[in-house]
């Protein structure tokens, strides 16, 4: 029986998410902004309709949105992250199999589905709106690549309502003709232009090349991306997400920063933030890396940049040991007279908790039996009662120096004091 594999992809996932308590929002521009209120990187399709340019800074384009009436957001992580958790519950509730891509998307084993893939995505979709409120597209195919395509055009065609079976379409090959090169899961900007230059200009073209040009001059991956295009499966599929092998926390300041002091608050807060991803998939870092640099854009201002490695002697997911090790790192490489913009932190030589391997320095009292239990209490308060609830002292408290948010709607659902009030008339 041949696989059936489907994509479910969030439609503009931080602008349905500012929707989702906000009905009178819905059918008026909504845009969200990047880390302190800089650059569009979300947009409902009302504001795509009137103009609004992703990505383009948010200064630039003030006046437009004011007179289109374009509702603005600043980021608000915390109530997107707890929407994707919903969305993906709903996922693995219903579906035999599921592997979560990114925060808004996650690809769902549909083979030998009771009345048949398309009805079954139907009838998911249907779900996932009515329970979380975020509208959902859903592409199905015979491979993951096939079922990213697929979601492209259930995406972009109102005729299909939200879903497209392409393992069912009369006209397969017309669909991959529809689809530019550049627009095909695994191939890059790089290959893309190349492409076009040899006269392949969408999917049909390039499923139709040699099998062994593609490898030579495009790698094993090009070829799977080929393969799959072919109806061949060549992705494994993973249920649920795959351990990163380095986990980065970075954000920039809401105002430029001079003080030691500041940039070792920021640095423990960053760090708490990489340990608590690190513990959720249960690893441990054996390196930190910790740098800062200020803003290049200001080219009158004296510019400066560093980065300092600092290797653990015991793979570790304790957080305070990674706290005073980041900001061991930071004492070293910071410089006086320097406004800093940015300054973050990178863990790496990331293992699996219980299959790592142990060295005669493993023992206490660098690896304290105590610090386990301790973290999984701090990290079961912040989850029930929301973030922050339990945090380590290094961090500070309100800094001057934390992102800028002006516009960021209430954490509906991960902060008591923030639930969202109905008023009886």
């Amino acid at each position: 029986m041949p696989k059936s594999y489907a994509l479910i992809d969030c439609n503009n996932f931080y602008a349905s998410c500012e929707r989702a308590f906000r009905p009178e929002l819905k059918g008026r521009p909504v845009v969200v902004l990047s880390n302190n209120d800089g650059c569009i990187i979300a947009r409902s399709n009302e504001a795509k309709a009137v103009g609004v340019p992703m990505g383009s800074p948010y200064y630039k384009c003030r006046g437009q949105l004011k007179r289109h009436r374009v509702e603005v957001f600043s980021s608000n992580y915390a109530l997107y992250g707890d929407l994707s958790a919903r969305v993906m519950g709903v996922l693995t509730r219903f579906c035999p199999g599921v592997e979560i891509y990114s925060i808004d998307e996650a690809f769902a084993d549909l083979t030998n589905m009771p009345g048949g893939a398309d009805a079954f995505a139907r009838q998911l979709k249907a779900t996932v709106e009515t329970w979380t409120t975020i509208p959902v597209s859903i592409g199905i195919g015979p491979t993951k690549t096939l079922a990213k395509l697929a979601n492209r055009f259930a995406k972009k065609h109102p005729r299909c309502r939200g879903v497209f079976d392409l393992t069912a379409s009369p006209a397969p090959d017309l669909i991959l003709k529809w689809t530019e090169i550049g627009d095909v899961w695994g191939i890059g900007p790089r290959h893309a232009k190349r492409l076009r230059k040899l006269g392949v200009n969408n999917a049909l073209d390039f499923r139709d090349l040699r099998r062994d040009w593609v490898q030579k001059k495009m790698t094993v991956t090009g070829l799977h991306t080929l393969l799959e295009l072919r109806g061949m499966p060549c992705l494994g599929f993973a249920s649920g997400p795959v351990s990163k092998k380095t986990i980065v926390s970075s954000r920039s300041f809401g105002r430029p920063v001079t003080r030691l002091e500041d940039l070792l608050e920021a640095t423990a807060q960053y760090m708490t933030r990489a340990a608590e991803k690190l513990r959720r998939q249960e690893s441990v870092a054996s390196h930190v890396l910790v740098f800062l640099h200020t803003n290049t854009f200001k080219l009158g201002e004296p510019q400066y940049s560093n980065a300092a490695p600092i290797p653990l002697p015991v793979a570790t997911q304790h957080t305070p040991t990674l706290i005073r090790a980041a900001q061991s790192g930071i004492e070293r490489i910071y410089k006086e007279d320097y406004a800093f913009k940015k300054c973050g932190v990178m863990l790496s030589g990331l293992e699996p908790k219980n299959g790592r391997w142990l060295n005669f320095l493993d023992l206490p009292p660098n690896n304290r039996p105590g610090d386990a239990p301790l973290m999984q209490t701090v990290d079961a308060c912040n989850t029930r009662w929301g973030r922050d609830t339990l945090k380590f002292g290094a961090s500070g408290n309100d800094g001057t120096w934390r992102m800028k948010r002006e516009m960021c709607s209430p954490r509906y659902t991960t902060v008591w004091e923030e639930l969202l009030e109905v008023m009886a008339e």
